[in-house]
């Protein structure tokens, strides 16, 4: 009786692991999707961000804009980002990030424990990296886990789900806009 109910356990674990494994979106899902999304040529130029972060419970606790610069020399993109909060603060992340091949991008930064590490498919890219948070006289590491998808050649959505310890602690979510799209050059 006891071996047949660890064994009703065990199989319905598994099959728990099994629909798991099955639910979670990866690149390839968007890989015939267009216009096909590339870090090198969104991003060589000015972009303008607007963004938002929600506690877990979904309540905005910061909004803020970003200033991006980002440059192209071969394989090598740097992504030099200057952040303004709704509280005046400031800040800034210099991204360099390496394309490997043509799907697969790391990248690091200032801010971020070791190696970040992006995949791209069609219009999207998954991007993936643990940022360092100062808060208060304390470091949090916080795992990013960003998506974003390029709507038209000039336009890209991001949201990124925030874990700590792998329970969920918010949503950022972003609005990129080119900034030579409708005359948004800073």
């Amino acid at each position: 009786m006891i071996a047949a109910r660890i064994h009703a356990l065990a199989v319905s674990a598994l099959a728990m692991l099994a629909l798991a494994a099955c639910a979670g979106v990866t690149p390839d899902d968007y890989a015939d999707e267009e216009p096909e999304f590339r870090i090198e040529e969104y991003f060589d130029g000015k972009v303008m961000a607007w963004g938002m972060f929600q506690s877990r419970t979904g309540e905005v606790q910061r909004r803020f804009t970003v200033e991006i610069d980002g440059t192209v020399e071969g394989d090598q993109i740097t992504l030099d980002e200057r952040f303004v909060y709704d509280d005046g603060e400031t800040d800034r992340r210099v991204w360099e990030i390496e394309r490997i091949d043509d799907t697969t991008y790391t990248g690091e930064a200032g801010d971020i424990v070791g190696t970040a590490e992006g995949e791209r498919q069609g219009n999207a890219l998954n991007w993936t990296y643990t940022l360092a948070l100062d808060v208060g006289d304390r470091t949090w590491n916080l795992q990013f886990d960003d998506w974003m998808i390029l709507v038209d050649e000039d336009t890209l959505l991001n949201t990124a789900e925030v874990t700590k310890f792998g329970f969920r602690v918010g949503t950022v979510t972003l609005f990129f806009r080119r900034a030579d799209a409708q005359g948004l050059a800073p």
